[in-house]
């Protein structure tokens, strides 16, 4: 590929950030928005220097403007979307939670595959300079026996909750909730690091009877037992720990940024950071690009695993909680 030329479907704070740095990446630009209104969508086109705004879906992936799609819509209008895009023959980058159900990743994981198609969910986590020291680093602690994290974020979408009002984000309509949000992150980055638990449990926190604000994920595997706690209705220190019987490795910020790693061994201690640029929206975008326009088929399709991995350990835990989504 000679260049990513990027088509979007979605306008929120996420895709600002998305588009920010697009803007700073070589090979990669965005040529076309879809929007449904016309008004939202030359607004987006014209701050990024797209040329084509359509507010016809069908039209938008039939041009020839773009080869790649980047989905930001609500988490449960991903599915039909990235399918469709990957019957246009597009290649696609969706943001997360990919999907909500298993069944529905497996299916669109095999279609991109079929298709010879790149796909990928736009998870920052494992896209980070931090991250590979981070995985490096747990070979060096023996027998793992305790992971940690919390990840707490209050928004100002729960004092919208509060009032009555029902933002997309809280709105089990379209799979919203804490868990699909902000303990995704703690979920991605424990599945990305250990694969899928034997087991995983969620106690939500539930805000009347619509959705989670907060919980707790347990994720119990062989010798180990992960808790991971997420929040939009509280503030905390947010972080990720991974405790064995030689050392622990403490990650600052938790797993939406990994800003630092500090290994500490019973015989060492050194903290790591390769991540001179504070936006870290920056380093995905950077890599994606990389991948997309070297059309590494391996490298992208490997990371669905920890996407399906990821789907399944939510769907699991959210369905035995009682969180439903139309579809289940």
């Amino acid at each position: 590929m000679q260049e990513v030329r990027l088509g979007t479907i979605g306008s929120g704070v996420i895709v600002h950030r998305i588009l920010n740095n697009v803007m700073r990446t070589e090979g990669i630009r965005l040529t076309a928005v879809y929007s449904r209104t016309e008004e939202k969508g030359r607004a987006l086109a014209d701050e990024y220097g797209a040329e084509k705004v359509f507010t016809d879906l069908d039209a938008f992936l039939a041009s020839d403007e773009t080869n790649t799609v980047y989905i930001a819509t609500p988490n449960l209008l991903h599915y039909d979307q990235v399918k469709k895009a990957l019957l246009a023959g597009k290649h696609v980058i969706c943001e997360k939670p990919f999907v909500t159900k298993a069944s529905q990743a497996e299916e669109l994981i095999h279609l991109a595959k079929e298709k010879k198609l790149l796909l990928v969910e736009a998870a920052p986590t494992t896209f980070l300079p931090n991250y590979a020291p981070l995985k490096n680093a747990i070979g060096r602690l023996g027998q793992i026996r305790l992971v940690m994290g919390n990840y707490s974020q209050y928004s100002s979408r729960y004092d919208l909750l509060k009032k009555g009002e029902l933002p997309n984000i809280f709105n089990p309509q379209f799979a919203g909730g804490c868990l699909m949000d902000i303990n995704f992150y703690n979920v991605y980055l424990c599945t990305a690091l250990f694969g899928e638990p034997q087991s995983a449990v969620y106690q939500p926190n539930i805000f009347g009877s619509l959705t989670d604000t907060s919980g707790l994920m347990t994720m119990q595997y062989d010798g180990f037992v992960s808790t991971l706690a997420g929040a939009k209705d509280t503030w905390g220190v947010n972080y990720f720990q991974v405790e064995g019987d030689e050392g622990y490795v403490y990650v600052k910020d938790g797993p939406n940024g990994i800003a630092e790693v500090r290994i500490v061994t019973k015989t060492s201690e050194e903290t790591i950071n390769l991540q001179s640029d504070p936006d870290h929206w920056f380093y995905e975008v950077q890599e994606l690009t990389r991948l997309y326009l070297a059309e590494d088929y391996d490298a992208v399709y490997s990371r669905l695993d920890t996407t399906l991995g990821t789907v399944k350990v939510i769907e699991q835990a959210r369905l035995a909680a009682g969180i439903r989504f139309p579809g289940d």
